[in-house]
């Protein structure tokens, strides 16, 4: 079967298309034929060395997919060969076909396609998970998204949307701000050409914002968290900006706010079952259209290293599908 392999750490010019034995299904896992599998900013950071998982050489980049069961080991009851699925494997997706525990995988409803089921997992998980589980975000609060227009964001833009509050969508350029206000942003700052600090103090008001959703990190993590009203909570995702910022402690003292880690993929981990219920959720919100799931573009695997710089020079709205 086809595969996309990283041999050695580097950039995505130097990833591999290769013929390799397809996998088997061992106990507890299933063997599922991939349809579509999504790329993510941190598959940038994966292959180059960069990220806090190492994968042992070689494997493949991307963490989720979405396809059709073709085996499944004895001990596994409750999925068939021929039901669609989505799942999250970390890393390992960009084949043609992958063997994965049972548990990490959830049934698709009939009519959502592949593509956008493929990236629902990592960044639409993220976010339910961020903000109903971390920031228990409550209706008519303020939620400031950064990055709102990338995987992520968007998902912010879209969830906090439908949870009730008011959303601003934060980015780089107007297209980008365009794009979040399409997806349901109320309020929008260009970060490039106005400052952030002094846009979100305007739009928070005497009250200040109630949920900052922070993937990027970087030179506008403080003023976000500067931009916290009594009791805020600001929400530490990533960081995309490259740059892993340093908060004055006194802020969170002065304004009685959290600062709170969304490890999403240790969660993952130490509770499937929770897991697996919200991204049952996420799919039928999907399905019901409460939820875009857009997809960018969509790349053959022979073209995974062009996909990868894309995601790379900040090009995509949305996600990213490699289809084999």
């Amino acid at each position: 079967m086809k595969a996309v392999l990283c041999t050695h750490f580097a950039g995505p010019d130097e990833l591999e298309l290769a013929d390799i034995a397809p996998p088997q299904a061992a106990a507890g896992e299933i063997l599922v034929r991939v349809k579509a599998a999504a790329l993510n900013f941190f598959d940038t950071l994966i292959i180059a060395g960069k990220y806090q998982h190492k994968p042992a050489f070689p494997f493949s980049p991307a963490a989720e997919f979405a396809g059709i069961v073709e085996a499944v080991a004895t001990d596994v009851l409750d999925i068939s060969p021929g039901d669609r699925v989505m799942g999250y494997m970390g890393w390992g997706a960009a084949r043609e076909r992958v063997a994965i525990a049972a548990q990490q995988v959830v049934k698709l409803p009939e009519n959502l396609d592949f593509d956008r089921a493929a990236g629902l997992t990592v960044t639409y998980g993220t976010t339910l998970y961020a903000l109903r589980e971390r920031a228990q975000l409550a209706p008519r609060e303020t939620l400031v998204v950064l990055g709102a227009s990338g995987g992520t964001g968007l998902a912010a833009v879209e969830l906090g949307k439908m949870m009730g509050a008011r959303v601003i969508a934060c980015a780089s350029s107007a297209a980008k701000l365009d794009f979040a206000r399409a997806h349901g942003a109320d309020e929008t700052v260009d970060y490039s050409k106005e400052n952030l600090r002094d846009a979100l103090k305007r739009l928070g008001g005497e009250r200040g914002i109630d949920v900052v959703y922070d993937p990027v990190g970087g030179p506008y993590a403080e003023p976000a968290v500067r931009s916290l009203g009594w009791l805020g909570r600001y929400l530490v995702v990533g960081f995309a900006a490259g740059e892993i910022p340093k908060i004055p402690l006194n802020l969170a003292l002065l304004k009685s706010c959290d600062i709170r880690g969304v490890l999403w993929g240790t969660w993952n981990k130490r509770e499937p079952m929770k897991q697996r219920a919200l991204m049952t959720d996420i799919a039928r919100w999907c399905l019901e259209g409460k939820l875009s799931a857009h997809v960018h573009a969509v790349y053959p695997l022979a073209e995974t290293a062009a996909a990868l710089k894309a995601i790379a020079d900040r090009k995509v709205m949305g996600k990213i599908v490699l289809r084999p």
